[in-house]
């Protein structure tokens, strides 16, 4: 949530120029027929202003500035008033000319200046040039200044420079002659945030008034101007942009795309202007890797806003060392400083800076040129070539000229109105230009998140670069060791889905996206060797890295090439990623006050607040974010204003629009600034009583500080035990899984020490990462590659053998076995592990002696094919046993990743044995051999039922490393009349896990869309979809959280319950429009929603000792009360309760789940502490009842209804024998509701079933508890 406490526009407005006595100084000095030219004068503060700028009570005073505003002291020199100033107004809480505030030092005072505003070296800044009296009146200049405290955040500064004549008798006589002389002051706005352009333009508007006005006047406009740009607010995050006037302009605040985005107020398209693509490449090459880079120009204004826009082209890396883009003469010894900065310079001191220092970037703004200090040339490495040659290619699509864009357009004959049009240009180039750089920084970096374990925060530093090409090494290897790429690993380990985030996944290949849903370890596929083959052909060499490294690209043809005559090579791109801009709403304030009284301000907010509220009841709910952003806006000002109460209602609402704005920091300062009336009339309503509640025990938890850190992975030193061998393995990024990882342990300890050593570790690692690498490399036939599948990947090739087929080499893929005979092309199939039916270890008779080999029989062949593998045949033996048993089981269970399992604990085997080097290292593996010993353990055949309805089996907790329960299901339709995109035409299936995580799958493919949304971090009970719009998940917490279908974003909570949310339900009814929506809280509260405007429209209580879940069906809504099944009217009022017969009620019963049949008159109830289903019919007025006992089951734990079946799932009997069990943790029971018998038993998980849901009546889906943890797809007949 966002933790900036808005603020307004001005910061403080602070007058530079030199004192009333160094004027009469310089006009002393200039009667002694001294030059102009060489009069430097020190400039100084003249004036402060700061809000606030009008009084209020003193109680209410002393709240605000307690809570709201810090300010600190700025000691300057006391001066004397100018004789003609005038005198400030009483109501003005601002320093002028040191009258305020005196210490009582002489000749110094204080100023009270806003906390982190440093105003010491404000007036060099002012004037970076020196500050000069003139006999010419120079015209207006503007330059931009950013301030960086010790923490990092930063302040920006617009400067505006405008002459007056020196007053009176200040002027000064020359060879009798009365000269008139002019100098400079500067008028600097400080602001939190870069509105530099709308700052430019203020003060351009001031500019008239001060030209305009006499010069006893210029304090009071100058505080006027101040007071005015105090009045406007900063707008929040999102869609939502301010405009105010300031005579004769119109001024538009650009808001933040989102809360971790700056803003950006200045034109993008500058550093495109001064440079080519390929020098603005070196430059960015130059940040990457953070030199010692200084900029130069010959106009001040440059300077900012050049190194602003180059350091918004790194985004979301973030420049880490010192920023100083303005440097007055007096600072250049700046430059002596030996760490990386970025700085920059007047052009004048160009040659001065490169003769005196040494390893500096120099770069020319105003001539385009990039060299060093020592050279005309920068030898640094250049960004990856692939990298470099899109974003050239992506600037020539750029138009960056406005007058070429308008040349057709009428002359626009209002200035606002050409502004207007000018601004959206901007917008749009301004996009396009994010975009190109957003792409070129993925197009960089694109592969580090898959040489990340989010688990122990650990980067694969080595692996990373292993994946580079070689000539791109050296790059890396200078960013890998900067700050700014380590910040950029800690928000890619904390997930942070900024642009680089969003981008790099919509442009993910299908090759990739396949490998980021699958845990298998890292080997090239047929088709990956195949571009790689094909980029290496001397005709393909400009082509260098595979598909990987561009997005939008599909696998075989990454880039195409066209020939010229003269054989030049032209990069042929495909289309940049498409990112529409966000609409934009713009928020016009009311007109200024004409006097800036207590009472002129206030009634200025009433005007704004009732212009807010006019546009919050014109969107209503058609659009939720930018009514967010009005109710933020809203509640700001009612803070302003003392109304702290309706501030709090409208920052409460915010749970109900966009929770992502929400100001946690500056409510919890609101709460705590109640006074004791506000304080009983909040508790009076429930809305303000539930947020005070929940701010004040926020605030009372401890702080958690986020982990920051990111480990680069390190072998041991010391003997490792069980425990910090799994966390070393899942560092090393070996394998995640912990019972593998435990298999592993004994393997490697072998029954002797349970510890393994050091060296040991270091044997196996080095083993494993040089089977890696020596796959990366793997040679195969062209022919080969064509004949085997595109995602088959060769994971093992034992030496030259003599076989049955001939002589040659034995290849493994996950598929199948084949023969690569010496000295001949193509291959050979010996058999694929499906259809395998017989491995053992023979001898063969050679000379005198027997040598052992390996045979294997398949089926539809009558040949057996026998290989001398020597000493390599017992390996090999394990290591195709457990591929064929991996196989069977994932073919039976129909889950692939039955498979992947296996293919990890052969290269584990492999790993062993060769790390190992002793006589039991087979005896070692074979520990490894986890499915060939459950085949032997326990019966693999899977019951005819389960085989022909079981469609699939998926994984939800793929990433994690141990298994997690799933709680809930949900399928959602999709979208079969949206274009917009392929996800948002695709049904999804969502799945709550443990810890508030919700993972979601296409459920077209199955393949997983997004890992982990985190919703709050308790148990997550129940979940509803509604339209195509929301999901929304209720949960422990008494939360009901509300996630977007389109972003995957959860930006929404509803906070009306007090307990934990048990039950959702929509009425049937009213589908379509989805306005009815019931909720139910584990006290007996049941809630109805206008989920259009998230509004309660009703609330009932029911009595009873805990309420589980609520349907709707027909005009009632049936609950389950523990040990009762209760039917109510819609508008709350009891029509029966159903109890269990006496009989059943000792031990008492606890209803786990009901489902209602309407058309039948049949109610079914099941128990988790009962094997049994109870059945009443409800048509009469006494309901008879019925029991019926499920075999095998020792309790009901979830049903629901599939057309004119019961789906049940159920708990049980007996524990779990192994992994594939004779007896399952968990059944599926199908039930017919005539005959009351159980048609189906189905038996695919290891655990209890959790939950069940439909997918439009074709499949059912069962999530089970954590020993299982999968999701089980069945077809519905």
């Amino acid at each position: 949530m966002s933790e900036h406490p808005p603020s307004s526009l001005l910061e403080v407005c602070v007058v530079v120029g030199a004192s009333h006595e160094k004027l009469q100084e310089v006009c002393q000095t200039l009667n002694s027929h001294r030059s102009v030219e060489h009069v430097l004068l020190e400039p100084e503060v003249l004036h402060v202003l700061a809000p606030p700028f009008v009084s209020r009570p003193q109680a209410e005073s002393e709240a605000v500035r307690s809570h709201w505003r810090r300010h600190h002291s700025f000691l300057r020199k006391k001066r004397k008033r100018a004789p003609s100033a005038a005198t400030a107004p009483a109501q003005a809480h601002h320093t002028f000319a040191g009258e305020d505030a005196a210490t009582g030092r002489e000749g110094s005072e204080d100023v009270a200046v806003p906390k982190d505003i440093d105003l010491m070296a404000l007036p060099q800044l002012c004037f970076p040039g020196g500050l000069q009296v003139t006999n010419v009146q120079r015209e207006e200049q503007f330059h931009f200044l950013v301030f960086t405290d010790v923490f990092g955040n930063k302040s920006h500064g617009v400067v505006m420079q405008y002459y007056r004549p020196i007053q009176g008798e200040m002027s000064s006589c020359q060879n009798g002659a009365r000269m008139k002389l002019f100098c400079a002051h500067s008028m600097c706005v400080i602001s939190k945030y870069p509105y530099f352009t709308a700052l430019k333009d203020s003060l351009s508007c001031l500019l008239i008034q001060l030209r305009a006005c006499p010069f006893s006047d210029v304090e009071e406009k100058v505080k006027d101007f101040a007071a005015k740009l105090a009045l406007v607010p900063t707008p929040p995050p999102g869609q939502l942009h301010l405009m105010f006037t300031l005579p004769p302009l119109t001024i538009e605040l650009p808001s933040r795309e989102d809360k971790d985005c700056p803003v950006i107020d200045l034109d993008l398209h500058l550093p495109f202007l001064c440079f080519r693509p390929q020098a603005l490449l070196q430059v960015l090459s130059c940040l990457l890797q953070e030199q010692r880079v200084v900029i130069f120009s010959a106009t001040w204004a440059r300077l900012t806003l050049v190194a602003e826009s180059l350091l918004l082209f790194l985004q979301p890396l973030s420049w880490q060392h010192p920023y100083v883009p303005v440097l007055a003469r007096g600072m250049l010894d700046f430059l002596m400083a030996p760490t990386a900065f970025l700085m920059g310079c007047h052009l004048c001191h160009f040659e001065e800076v490169a003769a005196e220092t040494d390893d500096l970037i120099l770069i020319n703004i105003d001539n385009g040129s990039v060299s060093t200090s020592c050279s005309d040339t920068v030898d640094l490495p250049e960004i990856p070539s692939l990298a470099a040659d899109c974003f050239t290619q992506r600037c020539q699509s750029l138009r960056i000229h406005f007058d070429l864009d308008q040349c057709l357009r009428a002359s626009c004959t209002d200035i606002n109105d050409q502004r207007a049009q000018r601004r959206a240009w901007q917008r749009s180039l301004n996009h396009h230009i994010q975009i190109i750089t957003t792409e070129l920084i993925v197009n960089i970096f694109r592969d580090v998140s898959s040489h990340l374990n989010y688990e122990h925060r650990v980067f694969h530093c080595e692996e990373f670069l292993k994946s580079r090409e070689p000539m791109e090494h050296l790059f890396y290897k200078n960013v890998l060791e900067t700050h700014i790429f380590h910040s950029f690993l800690r928000d890619r380990l904390n997930r942070k889905m900024d642009n680089f985030a969003r981008m790099e996944l919509s442009t993910r290949s299908e090759m990739q996206k396949m490998k980021a849903s699958v845990a298998v370890p890292r080997r090239p596929t047929m088709q990956e060797i195949r571009a790689r083959k094909k980029s290496s052909l001397p005709e393909n060499r400009l082509i260098n890295r595979q598909a990987m490294s561009l997005p939008n690209l599909g696998d075989d043809q990454t880039i195409k090439f066209q020939r010229s005559a003269l054989l030049a090579r032209i990069l042929m791109f495909e289309p940049a990623p498409r990112m529409p801009p966000k609409g934009v709403e713009v928020f016009k304030l009311p007109e200024f006050p004409e006097t800036l009284s207590f009472h002129a301000v206030q009634g200025y907010y009433r005007d704004l607040i009732q212009l807010l509220g006019n546009a919050i009841n014109s969107v209503q709910n058609d659009n939720a974010s930018l009514l967010a952003r009005y109710y933020y806006m809203r509640g700001f000002i009612n803070l302003l204003c003392l109304r702290r109460l309706d501030a709090l209602v409208d920052f409460q609402t915010l749970y109900k629009t966009d929770t992502a704005i929400f100001p946690t920091q500056l409510v919890t300062c609101l709460v705590d600034s109640l006074i004791q009336e506000e304080q009983q009339q909040a508790n009076r309503r429930p809305e303000l009583e539930r947020l005070i509640l929940k701010m004040k025990t926020e605030n009372q938890k401890p702080s958690v500080q986020l982990d920051d850190h990111v480990k680069k992975f390190e072998l041991p030193c010391k003997n490792l035990d069980r425990e910090k061998f799994v966390r070393c393995i899942q560092e090393g990024g070996v394998v995640k899984d912990v019972a593998t990882i435990h298999r592993l342990f004994d393997a490697l300890t072998d029954g002797e020490s349970k510890q393994v050593e050091p060296e040991l570790f270091k044997g196996f690692y080095t083993f494993w990462k040089e089977m890696e690498a020596e796959a990366q490399d793997v040679n195969l036939p062209t022919d080969v590659i064509d004949r085997l599948d595109h995602s088959e990947c060769v994971y093992k090739l034992s030496s030259c053998v003599k076989t049955s087929h001939g002589v040659g080499k034995i290849a493994m893929t996950q598929k199948r076995l084949f023969l690569l005979p010496e000295g001949q092309s193509g291959f050979l199939e010996i058999t694929t592990f499906r259809d395998i039916q017989e491995v053992k270890i023979a001898s063969a008779p050679f000379l005198l002696v027997r040598i052992p080999s390996l045979r294997i029989r398949t089926s539809g062949r009558l040949e057996v094919f026998e290989a001398n593998l020597k000493t390599e045949t017992e390996l090999w033996n394990l290591v195709v046993k457990e591929m064929w048993a991996g196989r069977k089981m994932a073919n039976q269970h129909k889950d692939p990743q039955y498979m992947t399992q296996a293919l990890t604990n052969v290269l584990l085997m492999d790993a062993v044995v060769g790390c190992l080097h002793t006589q039991r290292s087979i005896c070692a593996a074979s520990k490894l051999a986890y499915f060939d010993k459950v085949k032997l353990e326990v019966p693999m055949m899977v019951p005819k039922s389960t085989s022909e309805t079981l469609k699939h089996k998926i994984n939800p907790s793929l990433n994690l490393a141990e298994a997690q329960t799933v709680h809930v299901l949900l399928y959602t339709p999709g979208q079969l009349t949206c274009n917009d995109s392929k996800d948002e035409m695709n049904p999804k299936l969502w799945v709550a896990l443990s810890g508030g995580r919700v993972v979601v799958f296409d459920a077209a493919s199955w393949s997983m869309l997004q890992d982990s949304i985190q919703v709050g971090e308790s148990q997550l009970n129940c979940m509803l979809g509604l339209v195509h719009e929301q999901v929304w998940i209720g949960s422990q917490d008494s939360v009901i959280y509300i996630i977007d279908t389109h972003s995957l974003f959860c930006n929404k909570q509803l906070t009306e319950h007090r307990y934990e949310v048990t039950g959702l339900t929509q009425d049937a009814g009213d589908q379509h429009s989805s306005l009815q929506t019931y909720s139910c809280s584990r006290d007996g509260t049941i809630l109805q929603w206008d989920s259009s405007s998230l509004k309660v429209t009703r609330q009932f209580q029911l009595s009873c000792e805990r309420l589980s879940f609520i349907h709707i069906h027909g005009d009632a809504l049936w609950c389950c009360c523990g040990d009762s099944i209760v039917e109510l009217r819609k508008s709350g009022t009891p029509q029966r309760r159903l109890l269990p017969p006496e009989h059943l009620q000792s031990p008492p019963r606890h209803f786990s789940s009901f489902l209602v049949i309407p058309e039948r008159g049949q109610l079914w109830t099941g128990s988790a502490d009962s094997g049994d289903l109870y059945l009443w019919h409800t048509d009469s007025s006494t309901p008879s009842f019925k029991k019926i006992s499920l075999t095998g089951c020792s309790g009901v734990t979830c049903m629901i209804r599939v057309k004119d079946q019961i789906w049940v799932g159920c708990r049980g009997r007996s524990g779990v024998g192994g992994q594939c069990g004779a007896q399952m943790g968990g059944k599926v029971l199908v039930v017919d509701p005539q005959s009351h018998m159980v048609v189906k038993e189905l038996q695919a998980h290891s655990d209890s079933i959790q939950t069940l849901c439909s997918a439009e009546d074709r499949y059912v889906l069962s999530g089970s508890a954590r020993r299982d943890g999968k999701i089980a797809i069945w077809k519905v007949e």
